[in-house]
């Protein structure tokens, strides 16, 4: 049987050059679904918002019929369209990642953001499915592949190649400039870091911070101690360049004031 197929925006990145932003009739199988053939066009599903098969929404298990007309298109950024979405059951409430093994830099910078974000370099497709699915994590990847895996409902491809970039590329499509808790959590752990009295952790601190810093805080699992020197200044302003990139404001000058973080 035969459908029609026309996908939207960045979806085209993912399909064959001449059947991108333009309707193209596709050989589909009989009783095939339509997620499975929007994956064997080139697309993950994690990167599908909406599906309309002859102008009426429906989900990935819709099986397609002869002469169905598909259209397929991305998460929407300027309006809501929640009402018409039959592809997940329910949104996400928090917002949390698992990364995959070529990811670590941009792990790293989602954690000094203050986003509840897994990594583990030795975790393999299988694990990051199984983290996604229990944890009710988006997967962040620059594997098709695994994004097309069947128990893996959210995701997000990363198309920048730089951590920088692939921050505020995260943060302009899931719309996050506006929720970071900068650093907030252990860089190395991921676990919430709390404040703590500086009595309990002075024997830990090198003399010019004992004499010079008041405010501390600790990770719980390593027991890290944390302070406001001169380090965690410049990771601040590192991550209000990533903000102003994904509001597409001009570049923050080293020293610039990071106030949307107080």
């Amino acid at each position: 049987m035969v459908a029609t197929f026309r996908f939207y925006e960045e979806l085209n990145d993912f399909i064959a050059r001449d059947r991108r932003r333009r309707e193209f009739d596709f050989d589909c199988a009989t009783d095939a679904t339509v997620k499975h053939v929007i994956e064997a066009l080139g697309v993950p599903h994690t990167e599908v918002e909406l599906i309309l098969v002859n102008g009426v929404s429906v989900d990935f298990a819709r099986r397609l019929r002869h002469g169905d007309r598909v259209s397929v298109y991305p998460k929407f950024e300027a309006f809501d369209i929640s009402p018409l979405l039959r592809l997940r059951p329910y949104p996400l409430r928090v917002t949390r990642f698992v990364a995959d093994a070529h990811l670590g830099g941009l792990a790293h910078l989602l954690r000094m953001a203050g986003f509840d974000t897994v990594y583990d370099n030795a975790a393999d497709d299988v694990e990051i499915q199984r983290i996604s699915g229990s944890d009710e994590r988006i997967v962040l990847t620059r594997d098709r592949d695994l994004l097309k895996r069947r128990g893996i409902s959210r995701g997000c491809y990363v198309y920048a190649q730089k951590p920088d970039a692939q921050l505020s590329e995260i943060l302009t499509r899931l719309d996050l400039a506006g929720s970071l808790r900068p650093l907030s959590r252990c860089l190395k752990c991921n676990a919430p870091l709390v404040s703590v009295d500086k009595a309990q952790v002075i024997d830990a601190l090198p003399p010019r911070v004992r004499d010079r810093q008041h405010d501390f805080s600790t990770c719980q699992v390593c027991r890290r101690v944390f302070w406001e020197g001169s380090h965690w200044r410049h990771m601040r302003e590192r991550l209000a360049k990533a903000v102003s990139a994904a509001a597409g404001e001009p570049e923050l000058h080293p020293g610039a004031d990071s106030s949307i973080f107080r």
